[in-house]
């Protein structure tokens, strides 16, 4: 049996690396030429010079929240907020809605998300049932994972959610070998299965997303005889990492290119810091440049031990937009990075907030490789420039501050 999805997983990392940024510059350009939204948002941009990720961190950051506006600034003409290539018929087969709502193309393509490759890396193979328990319902997610299991080879059973007796019917009488869906709705079939003497044996493999997938459930599947894998996509990218046999983070995709970026900024962060994933997919149908997720996350060292030489990455850490109403003001992570980007001495900053509700108390604590007289208090004046309130500073030796991707930490009792 074949331990690869295909010869892209074990290319040398340099040589992956060098077919990427080869790519980029035709992905750029097409992205300018074929949608009203990259056309505005990288003007002036010369694609041909975006061949390097130095290059690739110069060019702006797009966010889900700005691709929502563009999208219902221009409802009456473009769903799409002018973000697809795509154009309805025969290469646009469904519209998805995601929460929002945000309105996205599927390019019809065998596989368009790519989720097959993280099918097979958790044991599904051709031939095989698979009972698929993701919403049929607006969302593409279902689709997702029933299009990579079409790639793999297999046959999906159109399960959808709720109605967990008729599921629990269904897998005892179809025999399924693979489970699709939320881990939280996998464990409700097992536990209502022993609840009720369902025969669920035939199941031994599942890949799960849309929810954290902490080793603790992953554990209480496998000991009841389910070896359970963890996947990571979104609605707008496709499938972004995945989990494999190693169970040591999750591997890189090869049809996108991720950067961990400080939040609030499009500044990537050293390996193995904590920081905002932000993906540029070479899909022509919906082609993406620097697509910030909202998700943190960071690189891991070394390869995957399975053999897959991407990049890794620890998987889920929380959400890296951690905008707080300070004093009945809001507060965001740009404007921390505003506030560093004054001072050549500050490394890191974390904005706390703490005090009684009512009473906040805002310090940003500030990794300094030197602490010239009266550092602290040019800092504080840059807080009340750019933020309009008053904050405290507080001067710290580099890494002292924990490696989380926080920018601004809630720490207020709201009791």
């Amino acid at each position: 049996m074949n331990e690869h999805y295909d010869s892209l997983e074990t290319r040398a990392p340099a040589e992956r690396e060098a077919q990427l940024l080869a790519a980029l510059p035709a992905q750029v350009a097409h992205a300018q030429r074929a949608t009203a939204a990259f056309a505005a948002i990288l003007a002036g941009v010369d694609a041909a010079a975006v061949h390097s990720r130095a290059a690739l961190a110069r060019l702006p950051v797009t966010r889900k929240h700005e691709l929502l506006d563009k999208q219902q600034a221009s409802r009456g003409t473009d769903v799409f907020g002018g973000f697809s290539a795509l154009v309805r018929g025969p290469a646009m087969p469904h519209i998805f809605a995601s929460p929002g709502p945000i309105y996205e193309p599927d390019g019809g393509t065998r596989d368009y998300w790519r989720a097959g490759r993280a099918l097979f890396a958790a044991g599904f193979r051709s031939g095989e049932l698979v009972h698929n328990s993701f919403s049929y319902h607006m969302t593409p997610g279902t689709f997702i994972m029933e299009s990579g299991a079409h790639a793999v080879g297999c046959t999906v059973f159109p399960a959808g959610t709720g109605q967990t007796e008729q599921q629990l019917q269904a897998i005892a009488e179809l025999r399924p070998v693979g489970y699709l869906g939320t881990p939280s709705f996998l464990r409700i079939l097992v536990e209502k299965a022993a609840e009720t003497n369902s025969d669920i044996t035939s199941l031994r493999r599942g890949l799960v997303g849309g929810e954290a997938f902490p080793p603790s459930l992953r554990d209480w599947f496998g000991e009841r005889g389910l070896d359970v894998y963890q996947s990571y996509a979104t609605a707008d990218l496709g499938l972004i990492a995945y989990e494999t046999t190693a169970r040591e983070g999750l591997v890189v995709d090869e049809g996108v290119l991720v950067e961990i970026v400080r939040p609030g900024t499009g500044d990537p962060v050293a390996e193995g810091e904590v920081g905002e994933v932000v993906v540029t997919t070479l899909n022509p149908g919906y082609p993406l440049v620097r697509f910030g997720t909202g998700d943190l996350s960071a690189v891991l060292p070394g390869a995957d031990r399975t053999g897959r030489t991407n990049t890794r990455i620890r998987g889920w850490l929380g959400r890296a937009d951690q905008t707080t109403k300070i004093r009945g003001m809001f507060v965001h992570p740009g404007q921390v990075a505003d506030i560093t980007r004054r001072f050549p001495e500050i490394v890191k900053a974390r904005l706390v907030v703490s005090g009684e509700m009512a009473n906040d108390v805002m310090t940003l604590k500030v990794e300094a490789t030197a602490a010239p007289q009266g550092l602290d208090a040019r800092i504080a004046e840059a807080i009340r420039d750019v933020t309009k309130l008053r904050g405290d500073v507080q001067l710290l030796q580099p890494g002292a501050l924990p490696n989380d991707g926080k920018v601004i930490e809630d720490a207020r009792s709201y009791r």
